[in-house]
């Protein structure tokens, strides 16, 4: 089951799992209240929710969670800045996910936590001295490079045979790994590391 906030994040993640076999989506619900009363009557393995999920938030929900038989195993997807894998962490999560990452990420640490595992990140010091291009997945290496050729939202979705709204999420966090602000500034960048490279290409 998956619990955001945000409308764009929830329907992106919602497709995305939808389309995987090896998930099976139960619910949606955008606020911890929701999910809460959803979990305690319809059988979930896996909890994705947001640690900002109004009313209760993320912490609180989990802390509720924790003393219950059947409860499902957390993950928390959303931003790792400050002390938030942490919290999670001491909350009683059994994952988490940060919303820079890739979606197969969170894809790989659902099905961990869905295995038993604990899955919490750690901050590695020489990946912060690598090439952004090199921590991009490939989907998001093709959305550049489609990108670079001036295609819109809307070509990109038919190109790459996702909805607009996949589309969205997967520029959004192309931006961030990129540490870029929109689609120009990423096609510059795309431009520039080509040059740079002399002969640069996105293929694996």
């Amino acid at each position: 089951m998956l619990a955001d906030a945000n409308p764009l994040v929830l329907s992106a993640m919602s497709e995305i799992f939808d389309k995987d076999p090896r998930f099976s989506l139960v619910a949606t619900s955008a606020t911890a209240e929701g999910f809460l009363g959803t979990v305690m009557r319809v059988p979930v393995q896996v909890g994705i929710i947001d640690w900002n999920l109004p009313a209760l938030g993320g912490a609180k929900l989990i802390e509720v969670l924790r003393d219950q038989a059947n409860a499902p195993r957390l993950v928390v997807y959303a931003d790792d800045s400050g002390d938030v894998p942490r919290k999670a962490m001491s909350a009683g999560a059994a994952g988490f996910a940060p919303r820079s990452s890739a979606v197969d990420g969170l894809l790989d640490t659902c099905l961990a936590v869905a295995s038993g595992k604990m899955v919490f990140p750690f901050l590695d010091v020489r990946g912060l001295q690598t090439d952004p291009i090199e921590q991009l997945s490939r989907r998001e290496r093709t959305m550049l490079e489609a990108l670079s050729k001036g295609l819109t939202n809307k070509e990109l979705s038919k190109e790459l045979e996702i909805s607009t709204n996949t589309v969205k999420f997967h520029l959004s966090n192309l931006y961030e790994k990129l540490s870029v602000k929109n689609r120009a500034q990423a096609i510059a960048f795309y431009y520039a590391n080509r040059a740079a490279k002399g002969d640069f290409s996105l293929e694996e």
